[in-house]
């Protein structure tokens, strides 16, 4: 096909410093005009390929430069390195990689993608926190997921669930994703056999997540699957942080805050800090709001807000306001004089 008579024309062009038509001919086993005419038609193109009269002559790059085949625009390029060059830090496969598509691209483009590159650092611990390490696992799980290899995972199941057994638990599945959400890093994985249900049936297969800090270790089984197509699998994943998120939000509570703490419990909270209404105009910082917090427990609850003392004032529900108070008489119990 032309397309790839193309292409391996242009990769000759990248690897000698100038190529004659006949030698082309000869490298793709074509006629010497057929030749001409490829490389006339790049040029027409746009690939910066010219031809060079007289003795010693021949076609070549212009400036030497090489090609971009993958069809990177340089600002595409600095994107792709911008998101990349974060995510590399700490493996060295990925550096390895990344280093060698910087040397692919153009010589124009490369000073471009190296300072992209390095354009944002990327340090998932707060201000007096250590940073939270990536654990090694995660490079097994990775790989699963990438050959669709079934594992056996042992791991060490949820604390006050009906999960809990005198040992570790087994199970085998087929990893679907690795997540990293926040601070903590989850396996999606599928369990069950998967087929299609009958009527008044259900698929037995399940999606699970697990928490990679209670995995001990996953052995392959030596079996492969299909996995599901990509859609399904970002699906699945919202499925189970919705699913997380509602035991979390089962207690809710409204407060008057100042503006000016908005921020701070939008981060504290997340998803479970709502202002009423949502859509309010800027507001001075001393101004009071209204919102809605959420959490799993009254206790849990009454703990994260009882950190901001009369700054914040729950108006309902009344086990809240309770609860509040007898954590301030436990305090002043413990500390007065």
């Amino acid at each position: 096909m032309r397309a790839d008579r193309l292409i391996a024309t242009v990769l000759l062009l990248q690897a000698r410093t100038r190529v004659t038509a006949a030698e082309l001919a000869r490298e793709l086993e074509v006629s010497v005009a057929t030749a001409r005419r490829d490389l006339a038609a790049l040029s027409a193109a746009g690939v910066p390929v010219y031809p060079q009269p007289g003795r010693g002559g021949g076609w070549q790059l212009v400036g030497g430069a090489r090609t971009d085949l993958t069809g990177l625009t340089e600002s595409q390029a600095r994107q792709l390195f911008l998101l990349l060059g974060p995510a590399a830090a700490g493996r060295p496969d990925a550096t390895a990689a990344l280093a060698k598509l910087h040397q692919a691209l153009p010589a124009s483009f490369r000073a471009g993608a190296a300072a992209a590159g390095l354009a944002v650092l990327v340090d998932p611990a707060g201000w007096g926190e250590q940073r939270a390490g990536r654990p090694e696992i995660v490079a097994t799980l990775e790989q699963s997921v990438i050959d669709r290899a079934e594992l056996r995972l042992r791991y060490r199941p949820r604390q006050g669930s009906a999960e809990v057994s005198s040992g570790d638990d087994v199970a085998v599945v087929r990893p679907l994703a690795v997540v990293s959400k926040g601070d903590s890093w989850y396996l999606l994985a599928e369990r069950g056999e998967r087929r299609e249900p009958g009527p008044g049936d259900r698929n037995p297969a399940e999606t699970r997540t697990y928490r990679i800090d209670r995995i001990r270790s996953a052995t392959r089984t030596g079996e492969h699957f299909t996995a599901p197509e990509p859609a399904e699998v970002r699906a699945a994943w919202s499925t189970a942080v919705a699913q997380v998120e509602a035991i979390r939000g089962t207690v809710a509570a409204t407060v008057t805050v100042p503006a000016a703490l908005v921020p701070v419990l939008r981060k504290l909270f997340g998803r479970h800090f709502t202002l009423e209404p949502a859509d309010q105009p800027r507001q001075p910082p001393s101004a009071a709001l209204h919102a809605v917090v959420t959490a799993h427990t009254v206790t849990g609850l009454a703990e994260q807000l009882a950190g901001f003392g009369s700054t914040i004032e729950v108006t309902a529900p009344a086990a809240v306001r309770a609860e509040l108070a007898r954590i301030g008489a436990e305090l002043l119990a413990r500390y007065s004089g």
